[in-house]
């Protein structure tokens, strides 16, 4: 009965005890990793980290008139957007790094 004895389950488990320890390490890991996107050549700056909090907004004095709300509302958003996205796609890269590109529900939280 090779190939799926009681050691090789006992050793597979213990693999996957090993990973989902090296995940939640990896996850925690992530709201110390942080991301930065901009908009409007700049002028609208975030700041993300890994867990996707928004972390920082910095908007240049040009991108403000009163005039045009509407614009810099967009300009923030576009960059808030532009920041959630960079911080997912790097939780991604460094979760994969742990479980070597394998989709494992329920690993992740």
């Amino acid at each position: 009965m090779s190939g799926f004895g009681g050691a090789d389950i006992g050793n597979l488990m213990r693999q996957a005890q090993q990973m989902q320890k090296e995940v939640e390490r990896t996850r925690a890991g992530l709201g110390d990793m942080v991301v930065e996107a901009s908009s409007g050549g700049g002028v609208v700056t975030v700041h993300a980290n890994g867990n996707r909090e928004v972390l920082a907004i910095k908007i240049k004095p040009e991108a403000v008139d009163p005039d045009d709300v509407d614009m810099l509302e967009d300009l923030v958003q576009s960059a808030v957007n532009a920041a959630l996205k960079k911080a997912q796609e790097m939780a991604d890269k460094e979760l994969a790094k742990v479980t070597g590109g394998m989709n494992l529900p329920g690993m992740f939280g």
